[in-house]
C-alpha cells in the first residue's frame, strides 16, 4: 500500500450488522399481496445496498410504493432486536481498531433511527467517530457524497482510507470518493461481483484488517 491506512469506514447492513433475514423478512411482509408468489431472496439480493424506497418501488414495480415503507418499517421494528446481531469477530476488531488509535465511521443508506438503534444494540455505536446516514446526504451510494462527508467528519485523506461493504454500491461510491473500496466475502452478492466492482482486498473474516493493516490483534 502506497499510503499507510488511517480511517476506517463501514458499510452497515450486511457488512458489519447481519440484517439480512430482518430485511428480507420486513420487504415480505410489506409487499404481500403486491408481488407475485414465489417472489423472495434471489429477487431481493441483488438490489440490496440501494435506498429502500429505490428497493421497494422496484420489487413492486409502482412509480412510488413509499406507501409501503411504514409497513416495511412496522415491521422491522418489531423484529429489530431479535434477528440483528454483528457479523462474527466484528465487536472484537472494531475495538481493536478503537485502541490502536484507527478513526472508525460508518456509512449506510440506511435512516439515522434505524442506525443508531443497530449500531446501539450491538455494542458498536461508541466505536463510531462519524456516522453518515442517508438523512445526512443529499445523495446516496453509490454517489460519492455520503463516503466524502465522512472522511471530512474524521479530516480523513482518501488515499489513507478504507471503506468496506457488501455491496457494489459501497465500491462504486468509495472509488468515486477516492478512497479504498474493500469488500466482505459474506455479502450476499458474492466475492467476484465486488472485485468486479473495484475491491482492491476482500475480506473473508473481519479479522483479516489485521493483516492488511499490519496490525497484531492483541497489543495496543
Amino acid at each position: 500500500m502506497s499510503r499507510v491506512i488511517k480511517n476506517l469506514l463501514f458499510d452497515l447492513d450486511g457488512t458489519i450488522l447481519d440484517t439480512n433475514e430482518l430485511i428480507m423478512r420486513s420487504f415480505l411482509h410489506a409487499l404481500d399481496g403486491v408481488v407475485p408468489p414465489g417472489f423472495g431472496r434471489e429477487q431481493m439480493i441483488p438490489h440490496m445496498g440501494l435506498t429502500l424506497i429505490d428497493q421497494m418501488n422496484y420489487f413492486s414495480g409502482m412509480e412510488d410504493a413509499s406507501h409501503l415503507i411504514p409497513i416495511y418499517r412496522e415491521m422491522n421494528m418489531r423484529l429489530h432486536d431479535e434477528l440483528v446481531k454483528p457479523f462474527p469477530n466484528t465487536l472484537e476488531v472494531l475495538q481493536r481498531l478503537k485502541e490502536a488509535g484507527y478513526r472508525l465511521g460508518v456509512v449506510t443508506t440506511k435512516i439515522r433511527m434505524s442506525t443508531d438503534k443497530g449500531l446501539k444494540l450491538t455494542g458498536l455505536y461508541d466505536l463510531m467517530d462519524a456516522i453518515v446516514t442517508l438523512d445526512d446526504v443529499q445523495h446516496a451510494k453509490p454517489h460519492p457524497e455520503p463516503v466524502q462527508k465522512a472522511m471530512q467528519l474524521l479530516s480523513a485523506e482518501p488515499a489513507e482510507t478504507f471503506m468496506v461493504g457488501d455491496s457494489t454500491v459501497d465500491m462504486q461510491s468509495a472509488l468515486e470518493a477516492g478512497a479504498i473500496p474493500v469488500g466482505v466475502a459474506w455479502s450476499l452478492k458474492g466475492e467476484q461481483l465486488l472485485r468486479d466492482y473495484g475491491a482492491v482486498h476482500v475480506l473473508h473474516d473481519m479479522r483479516d484488517l489485521y493483516d492488511l493493516l499490519g496490525l497484531e490483534p492483541g497489543t495496543a
